[in-house]
């Protein structure tokens, strides 16, 4: 599927209550959390800054994340992303930052789309069988 246990990763859920925001755009806060090996290694909260075309992408790139896990989120946020080598996944269900990068390292997370333009680091890992395109359109 999406096989990066191995290397270090920090990956940015956006948060509403504790839970995965299913806008990304509109989101109270967003989950940091670093893995090494696949396992977490730590997790922050962390306030974004006021929501601005291009805004969230460009803070998420300074804190140094690689990986997003979002529900819905407009094409041209992950545009903005892939240009900063950050691979975002789309579709996921409601649940904590916890249980989703849990499940995202073992394989098991259940997203009903992905999309990645970075093809060349991943050759044939992102095999969630869906097409490549968010549902959520702003």
């Amino acid at each position: 599927m999406y096989n990066i246990n191995i290397m270090e990763k920090r990956i940015a859920i956006p948060l509403e209550n504790d839970l995965l925001c299913t806008h990304f755009g509109h989101c109270q806060s967003f989950a940091i959390v670093d893995t090494a090996n696949g396992l977490i290694t730590g997790t922050k909260v962390e306030n974004p800054p006021e929501h601005n075309p291009g805004s969230y992408p460009r803070w998420i790139a300074g804190l140094g994340v690689s990986v997003v896990i979002a529900g819905g989120i407009g094409q041209k946020a992950i545009a903005l992303m892939n240009e900063q080598n950050i691979d975002v996944f789309i579709g996921a269900p409601v649940k904590s930052a916890k249980d989703l990068v849990t499940e995202f390292l073992a394989d098991k997370l259940s997203l009903n789309a992905n999309y990645c333009d970075r093809h060349e680091h991943h050759q044939g890992e992102h095999s969630t069988g869906n097409n490549h395109h968010s549902s959520c359109r702003h």
